[in-house]
């Protein structure tokens, strides 16, 4: 999934970088922060915590506590306050990054509205039970998801005209002596 975004989020930004802006390029490097911010928990919680649940279950605990902000007491250093760092990116670079695409009008309006107004309200997901509260990821990776196939299915100019006396942009065979 974060890799996904990643490349998503880069190849929408190359489509439409002179037209976003300074807008467009803050949400770009806000939203690419906090996915790879996102990508080292979710390494961690695949790779490190396993191996180290039999030796130390507190910390394992901790780590895995800290996306509900209840680490069990154990001191986790600077882990919490990063990922609640992560938070604050995904809700400010997804408000930027939809604004600028809606701005730049090169993709459709209605996935970068969507992509704007679902991170804007991701804080909302607090109300929402544990249990609940990632599901309200959907509509920003529906945003993403409806911005990539925009952009991968647009239709674009010729890159290169035929060459003259000829149909097609291809090189011309030349019989052999």
């Amino acid at each position: 999934m974060c890799l996904l975004f990643l490349i998503g989020i880069t190849g929408i930004y190359a489509r439409e970088v002179n037209q976003a802006g300074w807008l467009g390029l803050a949400g770009f490097l806000l939203s690419i922060v906090c996915w790879w911010i996102q990508t080292s928990f979710v390494f961690a919680e695949t790779f490190i915590a396993p191996p180290l649940a039999s030796t130390a279950p507190g910390f394992v605990d901790g780590l895995l506590g800290i996306s509900w902000g209840h680490t069990g007491g154990i001191y986790l250093g600077a882990l919490p306050a990063i990922y609640g760092l992560m938070g604050i990116l995904y809700m400010l670079g997804g408000l930027l990054f939809g604004i600028a695409t809606l701005r730049a009008g090169v993709l459709p309006r209605w996935p970068a509205a969507l992509l704007a107004v679902a991170a804007a309200l991701t804080p909302a997901a607090a109300l929402l039970p544990h249990a609940l509260q990632r599901l309200a990821a959907i509509p920003v990776a529906l945003a993403i998801a409806w911005l990539g196939y925009a952009l991968l299915t647009e239709r674009r100019a010729r890159a290169s005209e035929p060459a003259p006396g000829t149909g097609s942009p291809q090189l011309r065979q030349t019989a052999a002596e």
